[in-house]
């Protein structure tokens, strides 16, 4: 399990690295080109596709954020011993979940999607 969060954690940090850099780009570029080009980005940032891609963007974050609390603690020479570190990595993988639905329970039932 640990070796899963570990290559999970460097392939979340180039997917925010390259594709949530490509979609900054093009809500910059639409921004700035008009409103046409704006109104495009928003009927697909607000579609079906647009909401996977934002949950699947969330969801990376978060997976990455808490492995890398995970490996922050590995570093001061603590979780090293088999059982607390596959426990801290299944957290890991259970916690970013968990933060992913908890973000988009609060959008849907705060601003309604």
């Amino acid at each position: 399990m640990h070796a899963i969060v570990s290559i999970t954690h460097r392939v979340t940090g180039n997917a925010m690295a390259f594709g949530a850099v490509m979609l900054f780009l093009w809500w910059l570029i639409a921004a700035a080109t008009g409103p046409a080009a704006y109104a495009t980005f928003l009927a697909v940032a607000t579609g079906w596709f647009g909401i996977l891609v934002g949950v699947g963007f969330t969801w990376v974050f978060f997976q990455h954020m808490c492995s890398g609390i995970r490996h922050l603690i590995m570093d001061t020479g603590q979780g090293y011993d088999l059982g607390t570190s596959r426990t801290t990595a299944a957290l890991t993988i259970v916690g970013s979940v968990l933060l992913t639905v908890a973000t988009w329970a609060a959008i849907y039932f705060h601003k309604g999607i």
